[in-house]
């Protein structure tokens, strides 16, 4: 096949949420840039896109925060909302409507963006990047140039199947939950019997779904070598907050858990580093645990088989497992008296049957998978994931060693700070076979030497962090991850960068057990982490006062002035305006 070469100023690698604002900040900074957006799929917002919803599908943010916030979401239909939070569909069409409204030197975000492309490796040259990919209609192999490369691939991309033995002859649709909303799994007459796998907040959706359309519905968790079913709370919220997404956008909210990215003072210390603060936030943790048990109503609700084993393993606390926020009201009463649920480990398969190590034999037209993803860096060779600290095979060499070193230290100082870490619950612990993220602030490549003047900033990772709300932490990342680029901004030494990264790493592989080792986990860290990326850029406009700060939630509406202030403090490029002969 013909190959096609570009030349870019910047090059973008995803089309979801995250690449389409790290563009739309760049260009607004650079308006004349030659910038191209690259994705696999055929259209705008990765996880949020056309192709993967469906009707049940709801967001876990809510009306107000699920925007940016240069352009405000239209309120969703009532009948689309639930405690503000609401359907998927509502952030698609979003999405969509920002590359179209967003246009720089006559193009839109929209018209950047190639879709059906697939990214098949980077190299780094001594004028920037090359990019090589194939078109997936075509076939057809392209390479381009490009100054810059922002990867915003995402952390929901590939999805991880399991291993099934006999899924050759299985004689059905067997599909990771990325698929379910394009597949006819829901409307399909000849699809009755479904057996589900996983005992995360993806696999519960496709259960609810799939009982919502009249199938017969076999939940399996696995019963050996797993964290357990993850937590599915309420999102009614306390006192002045409509849910408790609300809640957890307050930076009050941040002060109740043990964390040096929210912030440490007199509160905190008493809170998290005394013995009667760690004993009071025992039991407050503790209650709202038990609070979310006796509403679920796992050890006396009627039902039709296994219930109860949907009961985490953990504390709310941990987050051990993959839980999230409810969006049905009568979902526990709809599992509860449709859904058989198992927990066994899958033997293997024949055709029609889901064979349990239990003995138990099911029949199943179709098998639904919500197992969870790998990283979606695998454009990557292995050397390059050294070399940016992205996830790659443990080894033993002084690298590593060096990492081991300053971890141990860092650790020490983890449980010191926050005692009620140095003792997690017994619980089961995934094998670790990959080093965590190790970027800086999230964002950057750790330098390769103190020599800061020389320090190539070329590249940048958007997104690649777990947290409740992608918008805010996507709009700052963008920000800085400019300002870095630019070489606006003067950084740490390395020996003070690595030990930055060297305590978050530490720090969240004791907060969040396993769903920590990846070293990305902010589950209740993202005001904390939002603070800590303007607070480097110097901007404080999205700061309202000590009482509103504390206790208001972090809605879009609070960084509006940001990008105005962000072009005050550092600049932009004029646009140049092409003569017409």
């Amino acid at each position: 096949m013909m190959n096609n070469i570009r030349t870019l100023d910047v090059a973008v690698i995803g089309a979801g949420l995250s690449g389409i604002y790290a563009a739309k900040f760049y260009l607004e900074i650079h308006p004349n840039a030659q910038l191209a957006i690259l994705d696999k799929e055929t259209c705008v917002g990765g996880t949020w896109n056309a192709r993967r919803g469906f009707d049940s599908f709801w967001t876990q943010w809510t009306v107000g925060c699920a925007e940016f916030s240069d352009l405000s979401m239209p309120r969703p239909p009532e009948e689309d909302i639930y405690y503000e939070f609401f359907k998927a569909k509502h952030t698609t069409k979003y999405l969509e409507t920002y590359v179209d409204h967003h246009s720089h030197a006559g193009k839109s975000l929209r018209d950047r963006i190639s879709f059906g492309i697939e990214v098949k490796g980077v190299a780094k040259t001594d004028k920037g990047w090359t990019v090589t990919s194939r078109n997936l209609a075509t076939g057809a192999e392209n390479t381009l140039h490009s100054t810059k490369l922002i990867i915003a691939s995402g952390l929901t991309s590939i999805p991880h199947m399991p291993t099934l033995a006999g899924d050759n002859i299985f004689d059905g649709p067997i599909i990771h939950q990325e698929s379910f909303g394009s597949s006819d799994i829901l409307t399909s007459p000849t699809i009755k019997n479904l057996t589900v796998l996983g005992g995360g907040k993806s696999s519960a959706d496709m259960v609810y779904a799939a009982v919502k359309h009249g199938k017969v519905v076999t939940w399996v968790l696995q019963e050996t070598e797993t964290t357990g079913p993850g937590f599915l709370l309420s999102p009614k919220g306390k006192g002045p907050y409509k849910n408790a997404f609300e809640i957890g956008m307050t930076r009050v909210a941040g002060t109740f858990t043990p964390s040096f990215m929210n912030g440490q003072s007199l509160w905190t210390w008493m809170l998290h580093s005394t013995k009667y603060g760690v004993k009071m936030m025992n039991a407050f943790w503790e209650g709202v645990s038990e609070e979310a048990r006796k509403e679920a109503g796992f050890d006396n609700r009627k039902n039709l088989e296994g219930f109860e084993k949907l009961s985490p393993h953990t504390t709310i606390f941990w987050q051990n497992a993959t839980g999230g926020l409810l969006n049905h009201e009568d979902f526990f009463e709809t599992v509860a008296e449709h859904v058989r649920i198992i927990c066994a480990d899958v033997v293997n398969l024949e055709k029609g049957v889901v064979n349990l190590k239990n003995a138990d034999s099911l029949s199943s037209d179709a098998i639904l998978c919500g197992t969870g993803w790998v990283p979606s860096l695998q454009f990557f060779t292995e050397e390059q994931l050294v070399q940016f600290g992205l996830p790659h095979k443990r080894t033993h060499g002084s690298a590593e060693e060096h990492w081991k070193t300053l971890e141990a230290a860092a650790d020490e100082k983890v449980v010191s700070t926050f005692p009620l870490l140095a003792n997690p619950p017994p619980h089961y612990h995934k094998p670790v076979h990959v080093t965590p993220y190790r970027l800086y602030k999230h964002i950057a490549p750790l330098p390769l030497s103190n020599e800061l003047d020389v320090h190539d900033r070329s590249i940048v990772f958007i997104g690649q962090i777990c947290v409740g709300n992608y918008f805010p932490a996507v709009q700052c990342q963008a920000m800085w991850a400019t300002a870095y680029m630019d070489g606006k901004m003067e950084l740490p030494r390395k020996k003070d960068q690595e030990e930055e990264v060297a305590l978050f790493t530490s720090w969240c592989r004791r907060r969040y057990l396993s769903n920590g080792d990846d070293g990305l986990n902010m589950t209740f860290e993202l005001i904390g982490y939002t603070d800590t990326l303007l607070e480097a850029l110097g901007l404080s406009s999205h700061r309202r006062g000590f009482l509103k700060d504390l206790f208001s939630p972090s809605t879009a509406s609070v960084f509006a002035g940001l990008k105005d202030e962000y072009i005050s403090k550092y600049g932009r490029d004029e646009i140049q305006v092409q003569s017409v002969p």
